[in-house]
């Protein structure tokens, strides 16, 4: 996460070229809509894979192994045990994926970004967390990195295995971004982009034009949430129900 891109919006929140504030922005395909080169680290999309990885394996890695069963044996509320990976998955993703990665991409921007012509003078303040939309950004890449860890440890709870959690996952991450330039019709390049876990998501990284993004920042957070919060009660219904 040591490095931030700039791009531009086209009308509708495409990737096509946009003037802004009298200079051109760079278009650059798979970027965040609305996105700016201040709020939107990289790494985040590659990070993830690592995110899901541990979310995983934090309980795919015990069916594996079948070190599950004297885990329930010593824990026979299952409910609880799901829980407390939850907690344990979520707070090492936010301290160490997400906090010092997001950190280090905004604070290796400001030395960056006015060195490739992001300045002041050409639209682009200094990067500051002080900034609202910066501070929302980067606070919403960290929650972000926590949401599809999350989603990976309730989907291999589900699955009851990593093989399956992780393909399941990543394949659900990944196919919008795949399937949407394929996809002829507007409006369901539009639903696609609204409904599905990453595009969603990642709409909290925009700090322009959000009038144009097929989901508030925001409201695209909490859909990931949804997706997540789903895998957990399916993975948790799985965990109570089935003997491991």
């Amino acid at each position: 996460m040591a490095a931030v891109r700039a791009g531009g919006v086209d009308g509708r929140g495409g990737r096509g070229g946009d003037v802004a504030g009298g200079h051109r922005e760079l278009p650059v395909p798979g970027r965040v809509p609305g996105g700016h080169p201040a709020a939107e680290p990289v790494g985040v999309r590659v990070g993830q894979v690592a995110a899901v990885v541990l979310g995983v394996l934090a309980i795919g890695g015990e069916y594996g192994t079948r070190t599950i069963v004297p885990t329930l044996a010593a824990v026979p509320r299952r409910g609880l045990v799901l829980a407390a990976k939850a907690a344990a998955v979520a707070g090492l993703v936010r301290r160490a994926a997400g906090t010092a990665g997001v950190a280090g991409s905004l604070a290796a921007g400001r030395f960056v970004l006015p060195r490739n012509g992001f300045t002041a003078a050409a639209g682009y303040p200094p990067l500051s967390v002080l900034d609202g939309p910066t501070a929302r950004a980067a606070a919403g890449s960290v929650l972000y990195l926590v949401l599809v860890a999350l989603l990976g440890l309730g989907a291999a709870a589900a699955v009851r295995g990593t093989a399956g959690g992780l393909t399941g996952v990543l394949g659900l991450l990944w196919a919008a971004p795949v399937v949407v330039p394929l996809v002829g019709d507007d409006r369901w390049q539009e639903r696609l982009e609204r409904f599905a876990p990453m595009p969603a998501g990642l709409a909290v990284q925009a700090t322009r034009a959000l009038e144009r993004l097929p989901v508030g920042p925001w409201a695209g957070l909490g859909v990931l949430a949804g997706w997540a919060a789903l895998a957990l009660l399916l993975g948790g219904t799985v965990l109570a129900r089935r003997d491991a």
